[in-house]
């Protein structure tokens, strides 16, 4: 999946910006802001990333930005009420994927909020089978599939997790129509609900990430917890911009063995699906325009000065800033590709 117009849209964005001062933009900013994320969890990428980005935005705005690890749900209804420009929320592709699954709690954020710039991708959405697992490849998973044998695959039902098991199922499809039914759903919770899965032969394939699962790679494949990696959903492009070591004992070229083309899992027959976890802003839909400039601006000047990709890249991300305006363009069109492959899975086409 390419997004062709992103790095022309990024382009005349940020030159437009260049004739916006920042200086007079931060005038108008609050000086205490609440940066709401979309995780209760303060371990987790949200938070980390969150982190990196509000203090140094703090830093150059001269303001307080403090992170608050509220969920999705709290989050959204903090950025709902707040018009002033003191409440903004930090979150991923869950904030349109768990309204394209119908997801309770989840408005559409192009329609009831405005979306705010893209600022950091994690690259290690992945899907992993039991190191004596039978399936050494997605290859051999599809063929399983049309061959009548039920696969099993653990997601948490709804988001992130789902995107990559609907891309499984439509993927059997176009390659061997009917055979999608036999790519089954075992629904559960966080990670490790999803690794208990998998130990307690509940399910054959789990939803995972390089930073969660690499540790279980690494076991003696007697173990009985050991895993291997069969898909990586990032693209190529953004795992080429992972330090060449990559994590554990993993390398990038190890990574890139997992990912498209190396590991094919089709879109359409001709292009193959990828999914990059991306990070952005989200505003509430009446906020000042003149603080969103503010923020694009000072976000602008940053990723110039280059130190904030060196952060997030010793944390394992991939740097991904993209201003408000070619950020929402880019997202938007990335919504509607993800649509048309739930919509089609959902339907039955």
């Amino acid at each position: 999946m390419t997004f062709t117009r992103r790095t022309l849209l990024a382009a005349v964005s940020a030159a437009a910006m260049v004739a916006a001062p920042l200086a007079a933009e931060a005038q108008n900013l609050p000086r205490n802001m609440r940066m709401v994320i979309g995780s209760t969890s303060t371990g987790g990428d949200t938070y980390q990333n969150s982190a990196i980005v509000a203090e140094a935005l703090a830093e150059k705005l001269g303001i307080n930005i403090k992170v608050d690890a509220v969920g999705a749900s709290e989050g959204f209804k903090a950025l709902a009420r707040d018009k002033r420009g003191t409440t903004i929320m930090m979150f991923h592709d869950q904030s349109f994927l768990g309204n394209l699954y119908g997801v309770t709690g989840y408005a559409d954020p192009f329609a009831d909020y405005t979306v705010g710039p893209t600022v950091a991708i994690n690259p290690g959405n992945a899907y992993l089978v039991p190191a004596d697992s039978p399936y050494q490849t997605m290859e051999d998973i599809f063929a399983a599939a049309e061959s009548g044998t039920r696969v099993r695959v653990a997601i948490q039902p709804g988001g992130v997790s789902e995107i990559g098991f609907t891309a499984m199922k439509n993927a059997a499809r176009v390659r061997a129509p009917g055979s999608e039914a036999n790519i089954v759903a075992v629904n559960t919770g966080s990670q490790s609900d999803k690794n208990q899965a998998m130990w307690d032969d509940l399910a054959d394939v789990i939803n995972g990430s390089i930073q969660a699962n690499e540790q279980f790679t690494q076991l003696d494949p007697s173990d009985e917890k050991a895993m291997r990696f069969v898909w990586i959903t990032a693209r190529p492009e953004t795992l080429e911009q992972a330090p060449e070591a990559g994590m554990g004992n993993t390398t990038r070229a190890d990574m890139l063995g997992y990912a498209s083309p190396e590991t094919s899992v089709t879109l359409d027959g001709s292009e193959d699906f990828t999914f990059d976890k991306e990070f952005f802003l989200l505003y509430n839909k009446d906020m000042d325009p003149e603080i969103i400039a503010a923020i694009d601006t000072a976000l602008t000047e940053l990723y110039d000065e280059g130190k904030i990709q060196e952060r997030q890249k010793d944390a394992f991300f991939i740097p991904d800033f993209l201003p408000s305006e070619a950020a929402r363009e880019h997202l938007t069109q990335k919504r509607d590709t993800y649509r048309q492959v739930i919509d089609e899975i959902s339907s039955g086409s």
